[in-house]
């Protein structure tokens, strides 16, 4: 996938949900997966064009893992002239050697939330950009049928009364097959995830159940994500479809 193609997809996304206005001050969540290095292209390139002027930051919560360095990450950030900051955390020390959770997901995943919301606040930052996929999205309401018994899947804008902040999820367009291709074409500084569970959660599971099912019914992918976007999903913002 081109940068173009990217823009093109993130455009899409963010005008039919009306995720950006005049004046956002944005902060892009900065796992160092591909997914989130993806993103920060996407909103770099629609920030020199997109007709609502808004200011981006990125920020990593480094999770306290060894041998994990975000050097690289640093260096396209200044690159980009966004500005970047790293919040330092013991969350992996205390999910594997104080707690030693077998099922360590959903606690992370919500301490990790935690220190990226409160350090956003102080950064000024309204709104805070995911980089969750069209992949993610479809597997995620997999996961809700399977093991909640509903039809769901997160929102492509949410606002957290709590903190005053809103969700966004600019590339949930775009497909994981083209991130991969988009970084391998621009050899994005992917840091290595050192979770020892990575690959092995329900997540997986979901991922590799939604290829099966595609290569058993063509086309099936993509009918359940058009399902989730005419599912009248409770949370979900009006979507704004402007024909030309």
């Amino acid at each position: 996938m081109k940068l173009q193609e990217l823009l093109s997809h993130t455009r899409k996304a963010v005008d039919e949900y009306q995720m950006i206005q005049e004046g956002d001050h944005i902060a892009v969540g900065i796992s160092g997966g591909k997914d989130s290095l993806t993103l920060l292209y996407a909103l770099h390139g629609l920030k020199r064009f997109y007709p609502k002027k808004f200011e981006l930051s990125a920020i990593t919560v480094d999770l306290g893992y060894k041998d994990t360095d975000f050097t690289e990450v640093s260096k396209l950030c200044e690159e980009m002239n966004i500005p970047y900051r790293i919040v330092k955390s013991d969350i992996a020390k205390i999910l594997f050697e104080d707690r030693k959770e077998k099922n360590p997901c959903s606690l992370c995943a919500k301490m990790r939330k935690g220190a990226l919301n409160q350090a956003i606040k102080e950064m000024g930052c309204n709104k805070i950009a995911y980089a969750h996929h069209k992949d993610d999205i479809i597997e995620t309401m997999l996961l809700s049928l399977l093991y909640e018994g509903r039809f769901y899947s997160f929102s492509p804008m949410t606002y957290l009364d709590r903190m005053d902040l809103t969700v966004i999820r600019p590339i949930m367009f775009v497909e994981e097959s083209d991130v991969i291709g988009f970084k391998n074409k621009y050899d994005l500084p992917v840091v290595k995830s050192r979770c020892p569970v990575d690959g092995y959660t329900k997540r997986e599971y979901a991922k590799n159940l939604v290829k099966e099912l595609n290569k058993e019914n063509p086309g099936a992918k993509q009918r359940m994500f058009t399902a989730i976007l005419n599912g009248d999903i409770k949370g979900w913002p009006q979507r704004v479809i402007r024909t030309r």
